[in-house]
């Protein structure tokens, strides 16, 4: 039978038996002797029995267990013999042979000794055996991404324990725990303090303020350095995307001359208009865009690349001076463009109808099929050539006006518009607008398009259709008309009812004759077939009948007022 005895070896508490106690104790005095001439003895010996106590607590089973010479020797073997791991500042053998039997492993601390602010990048360095640099750019684009690296880094500053003993920073950069290994990181700790304290400059000490201050400069020297690379990042992305969209729009507008009946009028608008070619504005599109885009692009470069020099100041200059020039050129185009806008003129045309007011007046729109395949064409603009091979501007521009006459009969006014520099030259192009229309009997048929010279240009050409209707008149709309309707300088309700229908003029309203119940007078309720039975002032029964059949029956002794029931535009039936 053994005798146990109680011990506390770095703040652990164990049961271990008499032999054992002795062959721990008389290995602890071991250590003593191989370090009596060593700096820092006592932060040595304490880290020793530390990483002792941590191997004897692997041992024990239960709190019941008692620690044995079998247990003990085992946590000699992982620790070492003081003789055999001895370091000597000339001879390091028996230690490399010691570790060429030791597999790396690290665990998870908080390097504050060379952190910057708690040490959570680099202790995430060592773990993973990289470069903290990059850990602190990867925290930073996650702040950029959200704050999620601002709080990412704040649980790991809670969750990851700081590095205090040696034995803790050894395991942190995967050395193994040795006596060997706790000797010379003491001895380089205490080393590194003495140099300090042997260099130190007692004379700043008055000037600590200062010193911190600087740390603090450079701390975010670094965090704006990494903040730079990331924003030239960014740079770099966004202008080379732009500066190939620039580039792009550019080269199409330069050979949009080449493409067959230049379709991409019809989606290129640029505020220059058709006065100046499209394949100069794409010229000098690309030198006022893209040279400044390319300078952004040269900006991000050297954000990410310290001391980038691509172009020379002669290049540089040299550009500057073109893009001024370019801009120049532009703004000077804008104001003549403006003038070439500035006044508005007309022609009018009025034809009236050899109908009389109680007639009907039909009137729908007709498409040229060789210009376009649908009379529903709308806002479509091109340049394009005739039968006879000539150069015009198609325009579908054209809308229709209803208006009101106390005359006898409708009559038709044309007005075509257009824009110049003077009233004179806007009046002379709205009078090379060609537009067609005719009247057979009671019916008119206008053209859904208008055309013009090119040598004309683009000058807010359009056609406006006033239709004249006396009252008393049945206007008869094709379905087409709904696409041309414009309801400005109009009498009539521009939401009058669908097309395709009669109205009828009734001083300023459209009645139509022959629309569904649900399209005629759709504010007004339905009345027809609603019946109301009652009896001595007293409503006995209540029924209601829509299109011949019983929706609702309602018996009752309430005393009621003789009434009538409507259903309303929602369906709902009300009493009134």
């Amino acid at each position: 039978m053994n005798k146990t005895v109680n011990i506390n070896i770095g703040g652990l508490f164990f049961h271990i038996d008499e032999d054992a106690f002795q062959k721990l104790t008389r290995y602890f005095e071991a250590i003593k002797r191989s370090l009596s001439n060593s700096s820092g003895k006592d932060e040595i010996m304490k880290d020793i029995e530390m990483r002792v106590a941590e191997l004897l607590a692997e041992k024990q089973k239960s709190d019941k267990h008692v620690i044995n010479s079998k247990d003990v020797d085992e946590v000699i073997v992982v620790m070492g013999q003081p003789e055999d791991y001895r370091i000597d500042d000339d001879s390091d053998d028996n230690a490399t042979a010691s570790l060429n039997s030791y597999t790396k492993s690290r665990k998870l601390y908080r390097d504050k000794d060379r952190g910057t602010i708690a040490g959570v990048c680099t202790g995430l360095g060592h773990y993973f055996g990289i470069d903290s640099v990059w850990i602190k750019i990867a925290f930073i684009l996650l702040i950029w991404a959200g704050g999620a690296g601002i709080i990412a880094y704040l649980v790991l500053w809670i969750a990851m324990p700081k590095a205090i003993t040696t034995s803790e920073k050894l395991e942190m950069t995967g050395e193994p725990v040795t006596i060997s290994n706790i000797e010379k990181k003491v001895r380089e700790e205490f080393d590194t303090v003495s140099n300090r304290l042997k260099n130190a400059d007692y004379s700043q000490v008055k000037n600590g303020a200062e010193r911190v201050g600087n740390g603090i400069g450079d701390a975010l020297i670094k965090i704006f350095g990494a903040f730079a690379k990331v924003l030239g990042a960014f740079i770099v992305l966004f202008s080379t995307i732009a500066l190939l969209g620039v580039c792009v729009t550019s080269v199409v507008m330069i050979f949009s001359s080449s493409m067959p009946e230049n379709k991409i009028v019809e989606f290129i608008s640029t505020p220059l208009g058709l006065e100046t070619p499209l394949w100069i504005q794409g010229i000098l599109f690309i030198l006022a865009a893209g040279i400044p885009l390319f300078f952004i692009l040269i900006l991000g470069l050297k954000l990410l690349i310290t001391n980038l020099k691509l172009i020379g100041n002669i290049a540089k200059y040299s550009l500057l001076a073109i893009w001024i020039i370019a801009v120049g050129i532009l703004i000077s185009l804008g104001i003549n463009e403006f003038n070439q806008m500035a006044y508005s003129g007309k022609t009018v045309q009025k034809e009236s109808f050899n109908i009389t007011a109680t007639d009907t007046l039909k009137v729908k729109f007709k498409y040229n099929d060789y210009y376009s395949k649908s009379v529903n064409d709308r806002d479509d603009i091109r340049i394009m050539q005739d039968s006879a091979g000539n150069a015009i501007i198609y325009s579908t521009n054209v809308g229709i006006h209803l208006k009101r006459t106390d005359k006898l009969v409708p009559f038709i006014q044309i007005e075509r518009r257009a824009n110049g520099k003077s009233f004179a030259e806007a009046n002379e192009r709205a009078e090379k607008v060609k537009y067609n229309f005719k009247i057979v009997g009671n019916e008119l048929i206008l053209d859904n398009y208008f055309l013009t010279d090119t040598k004309n240009k683009l000058r807010n050409q359009r056609v406006d259709i006033y239709l004249y209707l006396p009252n008393g008149i049945v206007y008869y709309p094709d379905a087409n008309v709904e696409h041309y309707l414009d309801g400005s300088n109009s009498d009539f309700d521009y939401f009058y009812g669908p097309e395709g229908y009669k109205y009828k003029v009734d001083n300023l309203d459209l009645k139509c004759l022959n629309c569904p119940n649900d399209e005629n007078n759709p504010d007004e309720g339905n009345t027809e077939n609603v019946s109301v039975t009652t009896e001595t002032d007293s409503l006995n029964k209540v029924t209601v009948k829509i299109n011949g059949e019983v929706v609702s029956e309602t018996k009752s002794g309430t005393p009621a007022k003789k009434g009538k029931l409507v259903v309303d535009e929602n369906g709902v039936i009300i009493k009134k």
